[in-house]
């Protein structure tokens, strides 16, 4: 039966019949364990499960695919800003949007917040698998504003994990002169992401 609850799309509370956001990430979570269950049990039953999944999902890529195919812009954009979809238009490699744009619009929303907090953060691109952003946190803000260095760093990881979920973690740089201030780092401890069949490539 599907759990209901806030976090839908928008903060809403799910239709009736529908799974909320923590119930999906719940569920995510335990297909990961199932399937780490079959990777590692020998035979062909378990071979054959993992097949079964594999044709599965690529039958649902296709789908996807065709539904974007159909869409105009506007709607286009909306399933993409949906936070599972958007995963899952990654995984198949149809995300309408470049990894960069997604990642850098993803710092942009987090600008106003920083800098309430006394710091500076913007996208440097990326590395590899690893995306860059420029971040100070000078610490002067008010007692009011809450956090402190290691929240916004924290923060910035998550919200580019979760806009570009192909990259294995993000990292600052030192900033540009008019920011001399040392950057703080994010950590770039196990980021383990939502394994993809075929694996997507970052450029």
């Amino acid at each position: 039966m599907a759990d209901a609850g806030q976090g839908g799309p928008s903060g809403d509370p799910a239709p009736a019949g529908r799974l909320a956001d923590p119930a999906v990430e719940a569920r995510l979570a335990r297909l990961d364990e199932l399937l780490e269950g079959l990777e590692s049990a020998p035979g062909p039953t378990s071979r054959s499960a993992l097949e079964a999944v594999r044709v599965l999902t690529e039958v649902y890529g296709e789908a996807l695919a065709r539904v974007l195919e159909r869409a105009d812009a506007a709607l286009a954009e909306r399933l993409a800003d949906d936070e599972l979809l958007g995963h899952l238009l990654v995984l198949h490699a149809i995300h309408p949007e470049p990894l960069e744009r997604r990642a850098a619009r993803a710092v942009e929303r987090l600008q106003p917040a920083v800098r309430e907090r006394g710091g500076h953060v913007e996208w440097a691109g990326v590395d590899g698998r690893v995306g860059r952003v420029r971040l100070s946190v000078s610490g002067g803000c008010g007692s009011g504003c809450g956090g402190g260095t290691a929240d916004v760093t924290e923060a910035v990881r998550e919200a580019v994990l979760a806009a570009a979920p192909e990259l294995m973690a993000v990292e600052a740089v030192a900033g540009g002169p008019e920011r001399p201030t040392a950057p703080a780092f994010v950590p770039l401890d196990s980021l383990t992401r939502r394994r993809a069949p075929r694996p997507q490539e970052a450029r």
